[in-house]
Formats: C-alpha cells, sequence, structure tokens
C-alpha cells in the first residue's frame, strides 16, 4: 500500500477531507491541522490539494484510533498485540522434541519474508529526478508550523544511515530545518542511532552517506519512530505489519538502499568535519519549543519523487495531537517483548497522553515478593526508549491503567512517606524543566499494595482562600477525588513561594497533594492540560518536597538560571494572532462544517515573553 492508496481507503471510509482552497504551508496549513487533531476524536486526515507548489499536503493521517490501525493494516490495534504475543511465545517456549522443532519450521518460512529485498529496478520512487542545478528543496510544500520557529521542518524524514562498521542500517525519524535550496538541519539527538553512526564516521574520518525518504506505505512512517532495538532493521517491523517483504532500490549518488514505492527520496550526506550549525527553535511534541542548539548539516545531492508525489507532513505541539496516536500503537505493539523479555511480571502498560509519551507511564504488574515495584521500575528505566520516562506508576494486577477513576482512588489512597521511588538517570534531551540536559531525576509510585476501594482517609475541602507566601488562588475541584488542591502563584515571579505559609493561614492541614502552577495557568486549562504542564514543568527531586502528610510540587515555569533551574525555559508551541484571525475568517473556504476555535488562544495566556523562550 503506498500512501496514494491509503488516501484513497482514506476517503471511502469517510477519514479524509480534500481542502481545495489555496493554504499557505508558513503557518496556516499547521493552525488548520491543529484545530483539527484536538477535535473530538482526533478529528480528520486532512489533504490540502492547493499547497502554492507543485505537491499536495497530507497531515493528520494517523490521528485517530481507526486511522492508526487503518495505516499499519488491523481492525484494531490489539489484533497486532494478539499476533506479536503468538510469535513471540512460539518461538520462545521450550523445544523439548524433535516434533517441537519441526513445528517451527513453517514459522521460520513466514518470518523469512518479512525481511526487506532488495531491486534492481528503478522503482516508482525514481519516476522524476532532480539533479544538479534542478535541485531546490524549496520546491516542497515543507511546513512552518508555529509562530516562533526557527523556520520551514520536514516533520515525518525516515533518514537512512548506516554503521560506517559493522554496515548494519537504520531508519529513523529526525527532524529536519530547511536551509536553502541544497541543505537541512539533522536533528539526532545524542542517544539516537543516527547520531552514534554519526559518531563513527567522525572517528574514521568520512563522510557519511545519508538519504531521506517521505511518504510511501504508510507503515515505513510508523517503523520509523518504533522503539526498535539497535541494529535491528526498521523495514523487517514493517514487513511483519504487512506480512511481505519491503521492496528496496538502491539510491543514485550513495550506497543506501530504501523502499522503492516512496513519494519523495531525498540523497545527500553530512560531513563529520564540518562546523555544526545552529538550529531551531522549533514547537516540539512535548508542546514547548525546543530551544537553538547546534546540529550537522545535511547536504542534497540528489532528489527523486513519484509522479502525482504526495508530501506528508505532521504538526506537533501542545497535546492531544497525531502522534498521541502513533504512541498508542507502540503501546501495544511493544507490550509483549516488554512483559516476555525484559520485564515478565508486567501485565500492561500505557503513556497517557499528556506526558507525551516519556513524562508520564503507568504499568500493572504481578506482585509475588517484597521490592518487586523497585526492581520494575529500574529495569523499566533500563529498557530503551523507557529510560527517557521520568514518572512511572505502579498498579496491581487487574487494575485498568487506562481508567482515570481507578487510577485518581489508588493516588488518593497513597502514602506520600512509604510509596514513592525516588531515582535519577537519562531523559529526553527535549525536557526543558532539568538544570543539565538529558539527564534527572525520576519519580515511581508504588500502588501495587493499595486496594482502591479500600476506605480513604477524609480530606476537608479548605473554607477560606486568604493569600498569602506567594499563593494567589486556590482550585478545589480535584480534592475530592485525589485528595489534591491545586493553587495559583501571584502573577510577579518570585523564586521562592511559601506554600506551607498559604496551608497554615487558611487551615488546610490535610490535603494528600499540593500542586503549584503559574497565574497565567488559572481559569482555561483543563485537566489533562494541569497534568501536562505539571509533568513537563517539574525536576522531581527539586520541585517536591514533603511537608507534614503532603507532597507539595512547584509545577510553575523556572526562571532560567536561578538556583538548580535550567540555563533556558521555553515557551509553549502557539500560533501567532495573526494566524488565528487568518484561519477564523478564511473558515468557510476549507469545507471543514462548524468553526473549531483555535487551541492556541488559550496557550498563549501561558506565554512568558514574545520569543521561544523566557
Amino acid at each position: 500500500m503506498n500512501l496514494s492508496e491509503y488516501i484513497s481507503r482514506l476517503e471511502a471510509a469517510g477519514e479524509l477531507v480534500r481542502i481545495t482552497a489555496r493554504v499557505d504551508p508558513r503557518w496556516e496549513i499547521a493552525e488548520i491541522t491543529d484545530r483539527m487533531s484536538k477535535s473530538e476524536g482526533g478529528g480528520r486526515a486532512l489533504l490540502f490539494e492547493n499547497t502554492g507548489t507543485d505537491f499536495p499536503v497530507l497531515t493528520n493521517m494517523m490521528g485517530s484510533d481507526r486511522r492508526m490501525a487503518m495505516a499499519l493494516g488491523v481492525g484494531s490495534l490489539d489484533d497486532l498485540t494478539r499476533r506479536i504475543e503468538a510469535l513471540l511465545h512460539d518461538a520462545m517456549s521450550p523445544k523439548n522434541s524433535l516434533m517441537d522443532k519441526l513445528r517451527m519450521l513453517p514459522l521460520l518460512h513466514d518470518m523469512s519474508k518479512w525481511f526487506p529485498r532488495k531491486s534492481r529496478a528503478a522503482g516508482a520512487c525514481r519516476q522524476v529526478v532532480w539533479q544538479g542545478d534542478d535541485i531546490d528543496l524549496r520546491r516542497l510544500p515543507v511546513l512552518t508550523s508555529w509562530g516562533c520557529d526557527g523556520g520551514a521542518f520536514f516533520t515525518l524524514p525516515m533518514v537512512h544511515t548506516v554503521d560506517p562498521e559493522s554496515g548494519i542500517p537504520n531508519v529513523g525519524m529526525y527532524r529536519m530545518q530547511l536551509f536553502d535550496r541544497r541543505t537541512t538541519g539533522m536533528h539526532w539527538h545524542r542517544h539516537k542511532t543516527g547520531a552514534r553512526h554519526y559518531d563513527g564516521y567522525k572517528r574514521l574520518g568520512r563522510r557519511m552517506p545519508v538519504t531521506v525518504t517521505l511518504g510511501g506505505d504508510p507503515a515505513y512512517i510508523y517503523s520509523a519512530t518504533a522503539p526498535m532495538p539497535d541494529n535491528m532493521d526498521e523495514y523487517l517491523l514493517a514487513g511483519f505489519l504487512r506480512r511481505r517483504p519491503v521492496e528496496l532500490v538502491k539510491c543514485l549518488t550513495n550506497d543506501l538502499w530504501v523502499p522503492s514505492d516512496c513519494d519523495f527520496v531525498i540523497e545527500g550526506y553530512v560531513d563529520p568535519s564540518e562546523e555544526l550549525t545552529v538550529e531551531g527553535a522549533f514547537g516540539d511534541h512535548t508542546g514547548f519549543y525546543s530551544l537553538t542548539d547546534l546540529y550537522p548539516r545535511f547536504h542534497v545531492t540528489a532528489v527523486t519523487h513519484r509522479r502525482n508525489a504526495v508530501y506528508p507532513a505532521t504538526v506537533v505541539g501542545v497535546p492531544p495531537m497525531e502522534d498521541a496516536y502513533i504512541a498508542k500503537a507502540t503501546e501495544r505493539i511493544f507490550l509483549a517483548p516488554i512483559r516476555m523479555a525484559v520485564q515478565p511480571e508486567v501485565v500492561d502498560l500505557t503513556m497517557p497522553t499528556a506526558g507525551t509519551a516519556h513524562n508520564i507511564a503507568v504499568v500493572s504488574i504481578a506482585k509475588r515478593y517484597l521490592g518487586q515495584p523497585h526492581k520494575v521500575a529500574q529495569g523499566l528505566w533500563g529498557a530503551g526508549q523507557m529510560m527517557f520516562n521520568k514518572y512511572l506508576m505502579i498498579v496491581p494486577e487487574g487494575c485498568d491503567v487506562r481508567s482515570a477513576e481507578v487510577l485518581a482512588s489508588l493516588l488518593r489512597r497513597c502514602d506520600v512517606h512509604r510509596n514513592l521511588i525516588w531515582s535519577e538517570g537519562v531523559l529526553d534531551v527535549l525536557d526543558h524543566a532539568t538544570k543539565t540536559t538529558g539527564y534527572g531525576s525520576k519519580l515511581a509510585v508504588d500502588c501495587t499494595d493499595i486496594d482502591p476501594a479500600s476506605p480513604a482517609s477524609p480530606i476537608r475541602e479548605p473554607r477560606t482562600a486568604q493569600p498569602a507566601g506567594g499563593v494567589e488562588l486556590f482550585n478545589t475541584e480535584y480534592v475530592d477525588r485525589l485528595g489534591l488542591l491545586v493553587l495559583y502563584a501571584e502573577r510577579e515571579w518570585r523564586e521562592k513561594i511559601d506554600v506551607e505559609e498559604y496551608l497554615m493561614r487558611n487551615g488546610i492541614e490535610d490535603m494528600k497533594y499540593v500542586v503549584l502552577f503559574d497565574r497565567q495557568a488559572a481559569g482555561s486549562m483543563r485537566s489533562a492540560d494541569l497534568l501536562w504542564l505539571a509533568a513537563a514543568n517539574t525536576d522531581p527531586r527539586r520541585d517536591m518536597r514533603l511537608w507534614r502528610d503532603t507532597l507539595i510540587i512547584d509545577a510553575r515555569s523556572k526562571r532560567p538560571g536561578v538556583g538548580d533551574n535550567p540555563a533556558r525555559f521555553p515557551n509553549v508551541a502557539t500560533s501567532l494572532p495573526e494566524t488565528i484571525h487568518l484561519v477564523d475568517d478564511r473558515w468557510p473556504e476549507y469545507g471543514l462544517g462548524e468553526l473549531l476555535p483555535s487551541p492556541s488562544r488559550r496557550y498563549r495566556k501561558l506565554w512568558l515573553s514574545d520569543k521561544a523562550e523566557w
């Protein structure tokens, strides 16, 4: 299934809208997509047919449970979970007799069909060729998403590299800022395989071949984002998903191999001897800007594409957005390997959307012995991309990890003196709350011995709200369910807020949790927004403290460079006011029905300055 065929399937299923009105890839497409992504159930996929270039733009193509399943060719993601569990069970079960071993032959035969196969044919991806003076990446409708982005970015590039020593290929997804007609940035973080390959070429003093593909089978796009084990070919996963091998063709100007049915192929190299270049800022999947930093430069030597190619893009920002549904697929696909190969006591795992993939995870386990939750926490924090997790909730087998009511009942009964597991380690480079980039503290909450139906200690709702200690307002919405009191600081930022003084002044003594937010968050932020802010803006050891039987959490924005705060602190990624007004005015032209309000109107209230960082 190529991208055009997938579009046809989406349209036949009522999951796609064609927008024929002229739209601008600079800000306008992203604002429309953001409104659609945050509508009920993820809205529909959007095909912008008139972009001022030769190519239409497809966004939100996997931005719902149904579209994600369609992209991977299944009725539901649980179908994949069952298929992987059956495969691993057959592969890992004991083989005690010759007949048991012979029964493996059909499985091995099926597995051999999934491996990618090289073809000497040109492939549809090479129907049109740009070389020499014809190369101009500005001919593509590359999106500029948010008002303070440093430029236009490729947001769904599948970046192909090869380990210079082992020859093992890798496909990763790293955003690429468009610099000029023949160069982009290459934003691979230090923990990523592409960066490791780059270091290998640098040690060898060799230029690094790189090829980027766009489009093709949606299974390729998913596989490039998946947390595959290092040195395992992503196209093996795509072959498994499709039950057929991926056909690869050789590039024109380097020795890399790419899928024959991609929409675009951008060939080139990265020179490790070059000085790194400034890249960013970029409104990222965390909902905040990832700020300018130094990254390698990608030089383009050829561009090829299909006739009638479609340019795929995603827009990331404040959740929920399309990437939340991709993360759901990862939960279901990789649950069985985690359970069977890494942590056998794990029953279920979810990463709530408000945690933007890495910040929050909830896991249920079959507990058998004392200390097992500690073992699970440390094991998961050392397993692949789970090492980036910051907050982990561990619940007993039988608890629904996706039920907000069940989880709230457990947290309401938690003992904050006994049930917290503190640690530190690797975090996502995009975690902006830590003083040291990519490293900080972690917190697990052990709820495995808590009965969610047991009586909870009574908590009195506060009767007064007299400002004190730098606290101006409170919100009692979550007191009954969670034992949680939300506070809002005064508008004028203070390094130290005396929450204890506020609690004593107002006779508040029995709260389980107290969370302090910026005054700007009052009124307009929903429950999921507050959870997103609290997880994103905190480093557990620095921003949490125990007072009597209460856990106090400082979830405010952090003044850069003050005390143990990070040296830089980003703003929330939002559209410009003029873009919001433009889309409001033009909404009837898009053919999208009733006006969807701009989410950016709400989130701009959180701004600390008029640029990407405070």
